[in-house]
């Protein structure tokens, strides 16, 4: 499936936040944004008024670069999320979180997203027992999400068992460190996703 191939820290200084798309690099003063805190391009530094779409653009592009989504699969979410009941704006994150790639990253077994899907994508993780390969694979209430066994030799799993206990769990999962799972126990509130998106703009710009 197509993703986004190019550096990760121009994303950040576009959307002048951090949005921990290469893990440890990201706490430690290597952070592009901490240096260069302008957005890239020659241009970068020239102090621009968004208009009303502008900000409603900025919003969707942030959620779909913490993701890491393409504008299709980003589009397909927010018209399923449209199609459940209640506030779709909550849909849409909710189906977002919910994404196995997330979960892994969640639950503390990957620094961060985009070596979550990496390491789903190459077989190291079980959902229920059963080997899952799909980083969009919606777990639901119940499911229990697994290191591979044969995953926990290699060094780096190593390195990120040793470091989970350092990471928060949200409230909606529970991670044991002891079997190296975690288990979906609700399905996640609004309060429970930190993600710096305020979904409502996302909703105004889909509905022009």
């Amino acid at each position: 499936m197509a993703r986004y191939t190019g550096p990760s820290c121009r994303l950040c200084r576009r959307e002048g936040i951090k949005l921990y798309l290469k893990g440890e690099r990201c706490y430690t003063g290597k952070c592009a944004i901490d240096r260069r805190s302008y957005a890239p391009g020659q241009h970068g530094q020239a102090r621009k008024k968004l208009s009303e779409y502008g900000v409603q653009l900025r919003e969707k592009q942030r959620a779909k670069r913490i993701y890491g989504l393409l504008e299709t699969q980003f589009r397909n979410y927010f018209e399923k999320a449209d199609r459940m009941p209640g506030i779709t704006g909550e849909n849409l994150l909710r189906l977002l979180e919910r994404r196995l790639d997330n979960v892994v990253y969640r639950l503390g077994f990957a620094s961060s997203r985009n070596e979550a899907r990496q390491l789903v994508r190459h077989g190291h993780f079980t959902v229920n027992g059963r080997r899952v390969n799909i980083p969009s694979f919606q777990v639901k209430v119940g499911d229990v999400i697994a290191i591979n066994e044969k995953s926990t030799e290699s060094p780096r799993f190593k390195e990120l068992i040793e470091l989970a206990p350092n990471r928060g769990v949200p409230a909606w999962l529970e991670r044991d460190l002891n079997t190296l799972s975690g288990k979906v126990v609700a399905l996640p509130a609004r309060e429970d996703i930190d993600v710096p998106v305020q979904e409502h703009l996302i909703v105004e710009l889909y509905s022009r």
